[in-house]
């Protein structure tokens, strides 16, 4: 069965652009021109693995369509904007957006994110349930618990602290951290992992000091 991907964005062009080269890709792809329609159209498609949706649309914008979405589900989102200052996009990580991709662009880099975060969540791991700590996080039911209560975290903040737990202990630096969890080259500064590391830590509650800041460098996470 196809992966189904949903585009939302209120230029036409666009959505025939991304519905092209992600249907030459092999993905199944709807289309909403607003972020009403996309809401319309994730919850009654109910099979939905991936939504790109673009920030500035008519109606409900990017932000709040990614806020919907993430209160109900933890879908993979990427969002699209031709907005590129540093507020804007961590209002996109705080609605829950997993990718940010500011334009122009590739076409072609956009589907390998695609490919890249669908191709992580369908990868059988070694190791399926983890747990330091207090922390146990089942890479199977997709779930976190801290001391036996369920935490309920984004698909990023998820894959975030997979990596930690997998490398308990070690001083890693931002820049292994982006391209083991984005799995892909990522050009830019260092906001993106900060962000979510900050969001997992709030979520975490009492056990945020097990992720300690390596100043300089990175993150080591101990328990």
């Amino acid at each position: 069965m196809k992966a189904k991907v949903l585009v939302a964005d209120d230029e036409e062009r666009m959505r025939r652009l991304l519905h092209d080269f992600l249907s030459k890709s092999g993905y199944e792809v709807i289309e909403a021109e607003d972020g009403e329609k996309a809401l319309d159209l994730f919850f009654m498609d109910g099979r939905i693995d991936l939504v790109i949706l673009d920030v500035m649309m008519p109606g409900k914008d990017g932000f709040q369509a990614a806020r919907e979405i993430r209160n109900y589900s933890k879908v993979p989102i990427i969002m699209l904007t031709a907005k590129s200052e540093e507020k804007d996009e961590l209002k996109g990580f705080e609605s829950g957006v997993d990718e940010y991709v500011t334009k122009p662009f590739s076409p072609r880099t956009l589907v390998a994110r695609v490919d890249a975060i669908l191709r992580r969540m369908g990868e059988d791991s070694l190791q399926d349930r983890l747990s330091a700590g207090g922390i146990v996080l089942d890479k199977t039911a997709h779930q976190v618990t801290v001391d036996g209560k369920p935490v309920d975290l984004s698909f990023k903040e998820f894959e975030l602290l997979a990596y930690f737990m997998e490398n308990n202990g070690i001083a890693l630096p931002r820049e292994k951290i982006l391209n083991s969890v984005w799995n892909y080259d990522y050009f830019g500064d260092a906001r993106t992992i900060d962000t979510h590391v900050k969001k997992l830590r709030s979520k975490l509650g009492d056990k945020s000091d097990c992720i300690q800041t390596i100043w300089g460098l990175g993150y080591k996470f101990e328990a």
